[in-house]
């Protein structure tokens, strides 16, 4: 079995978690599209080309609304402008001859989750490993947006509230491996994790979208973290070689 094909093996596996959780969060979602609407087939479509749940509920809910293209396209930017800076960060972990084609595949589905993961493999990425997580996460999260729109509300609300509590524990099993090895990172999320509460609760802060919170929370956390705290020279070279 050649490198790559094994690359591309461990992103399904690693990948397969994220496809459970996007299915169950996917669910609820597909519940939005059909107050809006939409029928199987188009919340399918909708969430097999977006793969973005705050940007999708926001869509859907403007749909119900009847707004127009342009709010509608305005809406989707703001609330989708923080994987921007992900696909940037990303684009970091490619080697230098990693083609345009690859770098633009792969940046069509950098969620937050596929993000934690391929951020976390050490050394450069290889593109097999993304494009093994996608083939998985995408297939989860179109599917769960349809079952959400045929089945309803046939399901209780405790129930679908608890399968979407599963995303959030797999992003948890993400980061807390290697804030258990470096008490630095660790810090860095505990107060990333303060950052976003108080954000999210002050009233100064309400008129902002979620998206531009989380960009500007990036931005001035992982500034302050690099001044503070570089990463040595020779660690970088090693990593890059792994």
């Amino acid at each position: 079995m050649s490198d790559t094909k094994k690359i591309y093996l461990k992103g399904i596996e690693d990948g397969m978690p994220i496809a459970l959780g996007y299915f169950a969060v996917a669910f609820t979602l597909g519940i939005a599209a059909r107050n809006a609407g939409l029928s199987p087939i188009q919340a399918f479509i909708a969430s097999l080309t977006n793969n973005a749940s705050a940007g999708e509920y926001a869509g859907f809910t403007l749909i119900a609304a009847d707004a127009g293209y342009l709010e509608m396209v305005f809406m989707m930017i703001v609330t989708n402008a923080r994987y921007l800076l992900m696909s940037c960060a990303l684009s970091q972990k490619f080697s230098s001859d990693t083609s345009l084609l690859h770098r633009m595949l792969i940046g069509f589905d950098v969620t937050d989750e596929i993000f934690g993961i391929c951020v976390s493999v050490k050394g450069r990425l290889n593109p097999a490993y993304p494009y093994g997580a996608m083939t998985v996460a995408i297939p989860g999260w179109a599917f769960g947006t349809m079952l959400g729109v045929i089945l309803g509300n046939a399901l209780p609300a405790n129930i679908v509230r608890a399968l979407s509590v599963g995303l959030f524990g797999m992003f948890i099993a993400i980061i807390i491996p290697p804030a258990r090895k470096n008490r630095i990172l660790a810090g860095i999320i505990v107060c990333s994790m303060t950052a976003s509460y108080l954000f999210t609760k002050l009233p100064v802060f309400h008129f902002i979208s979620s998206g531009v919170k989380t960009i500007i929370l990036t931005v001035i956390i992982a500034g302050i973290a690099a001044i503070l705290f570089p990463v040595a020279e020779e660690q970088k070279r090693e990593e890059g070689t792994n």
